[in-house]
């Protein structure tokens, strides 16, 4: 082999060598772009605001979560009850009503007060939402469908943890409860 076609195959072999140091570097740039841009959307916290008008004409913030919803024509926790009592289960209905509790780990469902110390519990549709943390206390309105269930001591347990029970308190579920649930599309918060 002559010096010359060693030279050549040395710059070929040279220019190989780049080409996959480049490959490389581009894999790694995108693989560590690709998390950061997940890392970034999995901790978008800021709430969704939303200006509405009470019906006394005030400007009124609220934190809206899933659907675009409206508080307009939503119903009073008894309205709420005397339907769900006439028909059993309502879909699709609009409620407003207080917070009672919040998932403490991710917000991902609440307890809406129904009154004389009965909870109504409210998940979000497919998971796709969640509300804040400190939204107990607040009022909320939420749009989807009341229906009845029974929850498995397995469940309840779950979410008398994620609600901050403590273990005795947990312990002590031992039977399956049928209760009034909600599967909301969307969620207002009121401040």
């Amino acid at each position: 082999m002559s010096l010359h076609n060693l030279n050549k195959l040395y710059m070929n072999l040279q220019k190989c060598y780049i080409c996959i140091l480049k490959t490389k570097i581009m894999r790694t740039l995108f693989i560590t772009l690709s998390i950061l841009s997940i890392m970034c959307a999995c901790n978008n916290t800021e709430p969704n605001v939303i200006q509405t008008t009470s019906p006394e004409g005030e400007v009124v913030e609220m934190i809206s979560e899933g659907e675009k919803i409206s508080p307009d024509g939503a119903l009073s926790v008894t309205e709420f009850l005397d339907r769900v009592d006439q028909y059993g289960g309502v879909d699709p209905v609009k409620l407003e009503a207080k917070i009672a509790e919040v998932c403490i780990k991710k917000g991902c469902w609440m307890n809406l007060n129904l009154g004389s110390g009965e909870e109504m519990m409210v998940r979000f549709k497919d998971y796709g939402f969640f509300v804040p943390l400190d939204a107990a206390g607040k009022t909320a309105v939420v749009q989807g469908k009341a229906y009845y269930d029974t929850l498995s001591v397995e469940d309840l347990r779950h979410y008398a943890k994620d609600g901050g029970a403590t273990d005795q308190e947990i312990a002590e579920i031992t039977e399956p409860k049928a209760s009034l649930s909600f599967e909301a599309v969307g969620v207002l918060i009121k401040p």
